[in-house]
């Protein structure tokens, strides 16, 4: 989907920000390829032409209840067989695990920015990817994405044995446990000190969730919301729980949050029966405060206070000020503080992270499609000259416009725009939003004047003026619909904030690299 903010434009392709108006509206997805065979990539062909032929639940959608640990989840006994058969690699390192509804790639970026900032060879696994499939495993001192030539190299040693393995588990290996298994046999290979592991889904039956208290250092959960709900459960108390699966004995927890109470008290009741210490980045003694918004050569930035201050099952200090945090927002605030109280607790395991390294970590951290403001040419690409664009922005909106794309290259988890822009009417009345919406006559004049249209009812959002809400059924034709609200504001200067999902950030990102 596109928005618009206040004065501004937004782009909103698979979105959570629909959840936030009426929370019985379907999660939306954008685009992604979630096999990207790149253009300089052709030793990768034969890798990506097989896994894509197992079953891909990004592309599919997750069967309901897969994430709960219970009969309906997933059979971690097969990952755990697959596994064995190459030697138990998860065993050989030690493990950040990190669950969460949102902020887990973010918290897996700064904790192995800062990790390596301490000198530390770091394995890095996280989904989904924006470019290339590659992006998902970060390997060494540097934190680069596996090369297609280790990768393809690996796959062909390990074809035969997967090629047995799919054979015995009748047929029902998929994509991810594939793709896991090689990023655990990568990190083993390649003596990482430690690595950080996102899991894919929940935590209690996800495939990364073989890790055990031994080879775990510390564990992580974000955020508890409501995704993936059927999955999972159906509930924030079912997810919390399927979150909660990744808790081990006596390894410590850090909790990123806020969580509603209730929440909070399932996960901490959890880690209670484990013997598990629990840090939480949202305690009152804590403290992250964003004093202002600067450039650092030539990108945004914003200038933080980061307070650490843990006295309560775990002694954790450290006092960080003037950060300079590339990742925007009081969300990426939150993520560094929660990585922050990561690795504390591996200093507080013996772990050599000096507060120097801690912060260089955290500054030298960004991600493509999270605050990410396009340069100038790249908006003039995508045929929006002389528009901000900032990808993975929440905002209130002057218009909006509804999009649809292929995820993982299929369309079964697509929502059609026409019952999205249905849900958009509906809650929108519901909220007492005024919108102007494709279906009426004032939807053309406004667009033909629309910085002249008087306020219309206080209770609308966004200074009292209705919301633009359009419909397009492919990012390009969303674009042009963009450009012609900016148009119709006259010499008033837009934002266009593209936001949603991960997948319609990297549809942008891949057809300006394409």
């Amino acid at each position: 989907m596109l928005a618009v903010p206040t004065g501004n434009l937004t782009l909103l392709g698979n979105s959570n920000f629909l959840c936030h108006i009426n929370r019985g509206i379907k999660r939306q997805i954008g685009a992604i390829r979630t096999l990207c065979l790149k253009a300089g990539e052709p030793e990768m062909k034969n890798l990506l032409d097989y896994i894509d032929s197992l079953k891909n639940y990004e592309k599919s959608g997750v069967p309901k209840g897969a994430g709960t640990d219970s009969r309906d989840g997933f059979d971690l006994g097969r990952m755990r067989r697959l596994l064995e058969r190459f030697g138990n690699p998860h065993c050989k390192f030690k493990a950040v695990h990190i669950a969460g509804t949102k902020g887990k790639g973010s918290t897996a970026a700064f904790i192995s920015n800062i990790l390596r900032a301490e000198g530390y060879s770091v394995g890095c696994y996280t989904s989904p990817h924006i470019k290339t499939i590659r992006e998902r495993i970060l390997l060494g001192r540097f934190g680069d994405p596996v090369s297609p030539k280790l990768l393809s190299n690996l796959f062909d040693r390990i074809k035969q044995d997967l090629d047995q393995a799919i054979v015995e588990e009748n047929g029902c290996i998929s994509h991810f446990e594939v793709f896991t298994t090689m990023a655990f046999i990568l990190f083993a290979e390649e003596n990482v000190d430690i690595a950080v592991v996102e899991a894919g889904l929940g935590g209690a039956r996800d495939a990364t969730n073989v890790i055990s208290s031994s080879g775990l250092a510390t564990s992580v959960i974000t955020t508890v919301g409501e995704e993936h709900l059927a999955a999972l459960g159906g509930s924030l108390e079912t997810i919390a729980v399927a979150k909660a699966g990744i808790i081990k004995q006596n390894r410590p927890l850090v909790l990123g949050g806020p969580f509603l109470p209730h929440i909070e008290s399932i996960i901490r009741d959890k880690a209670a029966s484990m013997g598990s210490p629990v840090v939480s980045a949202s305690d009152s003694g804590n403290r992250g405060t964003i004093k202002k918004f600067s450039v650092l050569n030539g990108k945004p930035c914003q200038i933080c206070d980061i307070v650490i201050e843990v006295a309560k099952d775990l002694n954790l200090s450290c006092k960080l000020h003037d950060v300079k945090l590339q990742m925007l927002g009081s969300h990426q605030l939150q993520n560094a503080a929660t990585a922050t109280c990561v690795v504390l607790c591996l200093r507080n395991l013996g772990w050599r992270i000096s507060d120097e390294s801690i912060r260089l970590g955290l500054e030298s951290t960004y991600l493509l499609g999270r605050s990410q403001f396009l340069t100038s040419q790249e908006a003039e690409a995508l045929g929006l000259t002389g528009a901000t664009i900032l990808l993975d922005g929440g905002v209130q909106v002057e218009a909006v416009i509804l999009t649809e794309a292929a995820i993982a290259g299929g369309v079964t988890r697509i929502t059609l725009t026409s019952s999205l822009r249905q849900s958009w009417i509906q809650a929108s009345e519901e909220l007492g939003i005024g919108v102007v919406h494709d279906g009426m006559a004032e939807y053309n004049e406004r667009l033909k004047d629309h910085h002249r249209l008087p306020v219309r009812s206080e209770r609308n959002l966004v200074d009292g003026r209705k919301i633009i809400l359009a419909t397009e059924s492919s990012l390009k034709g969303s674009l042009r619909t963009a450009n012609k609200i900016l148009a119709s504001k006259g010499d008033q200067k837009g934002i266009i904030v593209i936001t949603g999902s991960l997948h319609i950030i990297s549809s942008v990102l891949t057809s300006l690299a394409g």
